[in-house]
């Protein structure tokens, strides 16, 4: 499956992100195409080649035109959001990292997550970082996303709150779970903006995945010039032979916890590196109804797993089982139908073709607004995902 490996060595914004989306190969005119259906317009989008500590890499900078920041609360943001005539996985997206935003400022400064201004993560150049570059993985086809440590730097930073610690407390709030270290630059390398996205998208942190294969790699430049070179290092490559990873199968019964909890265990499971987490309802001894987590995870994040279950729900004790599995190589197709453009995952047994799924969303989207069934979309989409990937190639 297609995969990134982000490595922060100085950090991670969300300019560097999209910078380093685009030496890797995002279409210039594509990233245009798409942050012109958001309804902002009060900006200028600055693309251009810097030398940061002698590496060659992409600067974005969002100019606006009014030099002031919006205070925007989180309605505000979901209507823009809503309102661009982009993917439902690229909104759906961008709608999850504001949402674990305005959580962490919430905490942070004791208010209501529907309240908080988000002073300098609700402004245009945030929404266009954010937005452009959940855009850029989506139209790339990556699958999985991976990080490094991160460096976050030390000293004091200058916030609309006043001077706060390195990192910034609403950063360290959206970092908690995930490793970083502070290193000896005295600079603020982790904006909240950078770490809201690796925490949302980040499907494992630390070292580079077992089987992780790089084809291509960008760098994305930060604004200022440090000591080291001030850039992301983005890797665009395959997990390859991910199959032969020892796995298990860790599960618990749970008839004592808020529902609502669920989903937010499940993210933090993801984010610490599961493959996957499923809910299945079982009856306990005396006819209780309940709950039984299951999480498919490798061997070397038991104790990391086993730790997210114990914490965060109200178990008092877990089984797990060593599992072998057998997976598909999987890649991301675009393909244009008549109706506009969706994107297919192929999985390949081999050189051969096993399965084709359209994009659901693409697909529905697609459908809506061009009054076609949903099915003759998907059909179509598979029949010209066929011809491009070469059934039984």
């Amino acid at each position: 499956m297609k995969a990134v490996y982000l490595d922060c060595f100085a950090g991670i914004s969300g300019n560097m992100l999209l910078g380093a989306l685009l030496d890797v190969g995002l279409p210039e005119k594509e990233l245009r195409r798409a942050l012109g259906k958001l309804p902002v317009d009060d900006y200028e989008l600055i693309v251009k080649r810097v030398v940061k500590g002698g590496i060659s890499a992409t600067y974005v900078d969002t100019v606006l035109e009014h030099h002031h920041h919006h205070h925007r609360h989180l309605p505000d943001i979901y209507d823009i959001i809503n309102r661009a005539d982009l993917p439902e996985p690229v909104k759906d997206k961008s709608k999850q990292v504001f949402s674990r935003l305005a959580e962490a400022e919430a905490k942070v400064h004791g208010s209501a997550i529907d309240k908080v201004h988000f002073h300098e993560v609700g402004a245009t150049d945030a929404i266009i970082d954010i937005v452009g570059g959940i855009f850029g993985l989506y139209y790339l086809g990556v699958e999985q996303i991976y990080v490094s440590r991160l460096h976050v730097g030390t000293g004091f930073v200058q916030g609309s709150h006043g001077i706060m610690p390195v990192p910034a407390p609403a950063t360290a709030e959206l970092l908690r779970g995930i490793p970083y270290y502070s290193g000896d630059i005295a600079k603020e390398l982790v904006t909240p903006t950078g770490a809201a996205i690796v925490a949302v998208l980040g499907d494992g942190f630390g070292a580079m995945p077992p089987g992780f294969v790089c084809h291509r790699i960008g760098y994305g430049a930060g604004t200022w010039d440090l000591p080291i070179p001030n850039v992301l290092r983005l890797q665009l490559g395959k997990i390859c032979g991910d199959g032969n990873r020892e796995m298990c199968v860790i599960e618990t019964n749970i008839d004592d916890l808020n529902p609502q909890i669920f989903g937010y265990v499940s993210d933090k499971l993801f984010a610490a590196g599961a493959v996957d987490v499923w809910f299945t309802p079982v009856t306990m001894k005396k006819g209780r109804p309940a709950t039984e987590l299951s999480v498919l995870a490798p061997v070397e994040i038991l104790d990391t797993i086993v730790d997210i279950l114990f914490t965060e729900t109200s178990t008092l004790g877990v089984r797990y089982t060593l599992v072998d599995r057998i997976i598909a190589e999987r890649e991301w197709l675009t393909v244009e139908l008549p109706w506009g453009k969706v994107q297919v995952k192929v999985g390949r047994r081999g050189n051969k073709v096993c399965n084709l799924a359209p994009e659901y969303e693409d697909c529905r989207r697609l459908a809506e607004e061009h009054k076609v069934p949903l099915k003759t979309v998907q059909q179509t989409a598979i029949c010209q995902a066929m011809a491009i990937a070469g059934q039984g190639s």
